[in-house]
């Protein structure tokens, strides 16, 4: 491999690439899994512990201390802590990938001077790292559900279609940024600003048919509105995938993923000289 030449940046070399070296981004995926819990005492249950915690928390502090009602809903404070819990699982899975962003390289420094290793797999670990945890989630979710409320909704099935669009966009804004971060230190701290602005401006904590007409269309705005709407429209409310809107997501964030890593192999050959 010539060490000057430009990098593919196509999607179908970001697809190539993920191919080749499916069995090192597994590998990297479950060795930063383990080791995130390594040494501690009950190990990877944390990661099953921290979103019942979590889902606790948050279930207490809005529907006891604030007494917040979800439009829809029954009324009830299992249904109302699923409500709440399913659009931070959403909300989670993106912040976990962009707030590590930008130092993904920095701290994976070793990697860099490596000619041969495939530095475009870094941001598809971070993504698998919390995808994994997305899952775990997801369990804890769907075992609340079958206790409280029964069997889930059949449109439940669909939850892995409504993702792909948060998927792309997470992938293309990790992609983004973790190039950035390298030339420019200071993107980190934008982007813990920026994503807790965008945790309050995404449905998360309130339905969007709550907010004032005027105030509807900006929030919509937001990357993670429609997902977070259509995820539970699927898993709480059993009501289907609106198709025409998925489509045109999908394929803005598909967009946004190739751009991603557009930008991400044209920067990469000044990373030696920078880190």
């Amino acid at each position: 491999m010539n060490p000057h030449a430009i990098p593919s940046g196509s999607p179908l070399a970001a697809l190539r690439s993920m191919r080749s070296n499916t069995d090192l981004i597994l590998n990297l995926i479950s060795r930063e899994v383990i080791g995130r819990y390594r040494g501690s005492f009950m190990g990877l249950l944390w990661s099953f512990f921290n979103p019942v915690l979590m889902l606790a928390v948050y279930t207490f502090v809005f529907s006891v201390v604030f007494k917040t009602r979800w439009a829809g809903a029954s009324g009830s404070r299992a249904e109302f802590a699923l409500v709440l819990f399913a659009g931070l699982m959403c909300f989670n899975f993106f912040s976990e990938c962009v707030n590590r962003a930008p130092g993904l390289i920095l701290s994976n420094a070793n990697f860099v001077k490596k000619v041969i290793f495939p530095l475009e797999v870094l941001p598809i670990v971070a993504l698998g790292s919390a995808a994994f945890h997305f899952c775990v989630s997801m369990s804890v979710w769907m075992i609340f559900y079958v206790v409280f409320l029964g069997i889930p909704h059949v449109t439940a099935l669909l939850a892995p279609i409504v993702l792909i669009p948060l998927v792309l966009f997470t992938l293309g804004c990790v992609w983004m940024l973790s190039a950035l971060g390298v030339y420019l230190r200071d993107v980190s701290q934008f982007i813990g600003v920026a994503v807790s602005v965008l945790m309050f401006l995404s449905p998360i904590f309130y339905p969007l048919s709550a907010l004032p007409a005027e105030y509807q269309g900006i929030i919509a705005l937001s990357p993670l509105t429609f997902i977070i709407e259509q995820i539970r429209n699927s898993l709480i409310w059993g009501i289907g995938i609106d198709w025409r809107l998925w489509a045109m997501w999908t394929i803005a964030t598909g967009l946004v993923a190739a751009l991603g890593f557009a930008s991400f192999q044209k920067s990469r050959r000044g990373f030696a000289d920078v880190i």
